[in-house]
């Protein structure tokens, strides 16, 4: 005797060698495994053929049944047992063979039959069983696709049903779809990394573009070009101040925020002038251009390219540009030559003509704050504007602990190449311009606070430097308060307070006044903001550096060692962990043997080479 029997989910037959027993039996599989049974799981007993033999028989005939035909042999309104279906499709009394076939189709063909019990079936309704059908369908012609689709990216090429959902695909996919299922298993066949397989299909040009698309798909949206932004001509009936302005900028500054025009008064004082873009006056808090501002909160720099907070048609309209004339915010400082203090105050909105954008790469070596008898344009006045800034420099930071100094580098990107080269600190035009920026800035912080207007300020306290609607103290800079407001084209901060000033100058009420909630709101999504845009431009300075090291096919340099391991490498902001020099002390100076760039996760394989004399 032999028995057909279902167990853990499996169709099974065996030989019975015991039936002693009313509640389980002794049984042996056709591959000689003997085993004991229990009687509830048989489905039905048979003399012949062998089990193993029917096995081989109902399976080969299972493939051929027409599960149709057996789903539309029997009504859908009630439960059928498997003998009595396979009567109704053979239309006699079944085999054993093919009983057991009949099971096996039943059993896997779960749209078709609904399983209700032990051999016992329910057919499917014909409105499931069609929406079942077309769910197989779908995933069978999903499957064609994604086959197809790995050829075709395997060859280098992108699918292009799979480039209308870029860049969501790359930087924020939704893994239950088709194309990201897609691009995963590319990943694994190719091993590669989703963004490499990008680049081996020309979706992505290198690891730098997927860096920077990455963070700008997380912070910012593209502004569309094609969109026009209503600037408001607000600045319309504002006098024109009688001074020409120049500026001081790097080469590379697009967006001129502050300018400065040096006039002589009488014998003995002179008056300078301390002009900044006033963008505000082009647009009001609350309009469509202040939600792109308040949504991007500053503009990001890195190595080779920036991402701008406003759109470049109001950058271009408010720029410092020479030749130009534009409203500007000015502080004006007169100035009695005799021991060089400031005797008087004044701010205003007016019109400035910028006479010069001096650039100061140009600036620097030609510049000498003790050579009165240079008298290339500007020079004079940029001599009279150092002095000044020494003075304030020297009183403000009088009882000052130093600040310490880090050397600063500038990256410099063309045509995919980069040189990096170390930034002078300290130079008469830095101390110049960041001298007159810390005026301006503490001043009208003072004037706001003074006022009882609202207005955002830098404070730094023990150490910790942060922004708060209260006017404090700026221990680092040695100011009663900073209020930044120098940069209204590059930082929202910057930008609020204009308007807070220009209505404070303009007797009109100020648009946050009452509104600290939110003037806290501003500061606390701006910290975190800029914090994560610090971040980014270091990330990608790291990334450049080790552009540097591949371009220059650098594989030894000088290093400094720092704690736990790590260096810095000679000449660069880079810091890298080295094997090996885990237990030297800092401040050795050591040689590192360099390999292994990787330029998708920013890693170099570092490894001391040799410990110098001097540490």
């Amino acid at each position: 005797m032999n028995v057909f029997y279902e167990e853990d989910g499996e169709l099974k037959s065996a030989h019975v060698l015991s039936d002693k027993d009313s509640s389980s039996l002794q049984v042996e599989s056709p591959h000689g495994k003997r085993g004991k049974l229990k009687s509830s799981a048989i489905l039905f007993r048979f003399t012949s053929p062998a089990p193993g033999a029917l096995m081989a028989e109902a399976n080969a005939l299972a493939d051929g049944l027409d599960v149709e035909l057996l789903w539309s042999c029997c009504p859908g309104d009630r439960e059928w047992g498997f003998e009595e279906l396979a009567r109704e499709y053979t239309g006699r009394e079944p085999t054993p063979v093919e009983l057991a076939a009949i099971l096996l189709r039943l059993h896997a063909s779960p749209m078709y039959f609904y399983r209700k019990g032990r051999g016992r079936y329910r057919p499917a309704p014909e409105t499931n069983l069609k929406a079942a059908l077309a769910g197989l369908e779908r995933k069978r012609q999903q499957e064609l696709q994604k086959q197809q689709a790995l050829e075709t990216i395997q060859a280098g090429r992108f699918p292009d049903w799979m480039v209308t959902e870029m860049p969501t695909l790359l930087y924020r996919p939704d893994k239950n779809t088709l194309a990201w299922k897609t691009l995963e298993a590319a990943s694994s066949i190719m091993h590669l990394t989703v963004p490499q397989v990008l680049v081996h299909c020309g979706v992505l040009k290198d690891s730098r573009s997927w860096l920077e698309g990455k963070f700008q798909f997380e912070y910012f949206g593209p502004l569309d070009p094609a969109v026009v932004y209503v600037v408001c001509e607000m600045d319309a009936g504002i006098e024109q101040a009688d001074v020409e302005a120049f500026s001081i900028d790097d080469a590379s500054t697009t967006e001129i925020d502050d300018a400065f025009s040096v006039e002589k008064l009488d014998d003995d004082h002179w008056r300078v002038g301390i002009h900044i873009a006033a963008p505000a006056l082009g647009f009001s808090e609350g309009s469509p251009l202040d939600q792109i501002a308040r949504g991007r909160l500053s503009t990001v720099y890195m190595p080779g390219r920036k991402i701008p907070m406003l759109p470049d048609q109001v950058i271009r309209q408010y720029s410092l540009h020479e030749g130009e004339v534009h409203p500007a915010l000015s502080l004006y400082l007169t100035v009695r030559l005799a021991d060089g203090m400031i005797t008087e105050r004044r701010s205003k909105v007016d019109r400035v003509k910028v006479a010069s954008n001096l650039r100061l790469n140009e600036l620097d070596a030609a510049f000498d704050p003790e050579n009165e008898a240079d008298d290339r344009p500007h020079f004079s006045e940029l001599r009279f504007l150092w002095r000044l800034a020494s003075t304030l420099a020297e009183r403000r930071t009088e009882g000052l602990r130093p600040s310490p100094q880090y050397q600063d580098y500038a990256f410099h990107v063309s045509d995919d190449r980069v040189s990096i080269v170390p930034r002078p600190r300290g130079s008469p035009l830095d101390t110049l311009v960041a001298e007159l920026m810390i005026e301006v800035n503490s001043q009208w912080g003072k004037l706001l606070a003074d006022a009882g207007v609202g207005a955002l300020y830098r404070v730094q306290s023990n150490g910790k430097t942060g922004l708060s609607v209260l006017p404090a103290p700026h221990e680092g800079l040695g100011v009663q308060q900073y209020a930044w407001s120098s940069s209204p084209l590059r930082r929202y901060v910057d930008l609020v307070n204009q308007w807070q000033l220009i209505s404070l100058l303009s007797g009109f009420p100020a648009p946050f006044s009452g509104r600290e909630a939110e003037l806290e709101s501003v500061a606390r999504a701006f910290e975190m903001a800029y914090d994560a845009y610090n971040e980014f431009q270091r990330q990608m300075e790291r990334y450049w550096c080790l552009r540097w090291l591949e371009q220059e096919r650098v594989t030894t340099s000088d290093a400094l060692m720092l704690r736990e391991g790590m260096a810095r490498i000679s000449g660069l902001p880079l810091v890298i962990k080295v094997l090996g020099g885990e237990r030297l002390p800092p401040g050795t100076k050591v040689q590192v043997g360099l390999e292994r760039i990787n330029l998708w996760d920013m890693t170099v394989v570092a490894h001391l080479s040799s410990v110098g004399l001097d540490s």
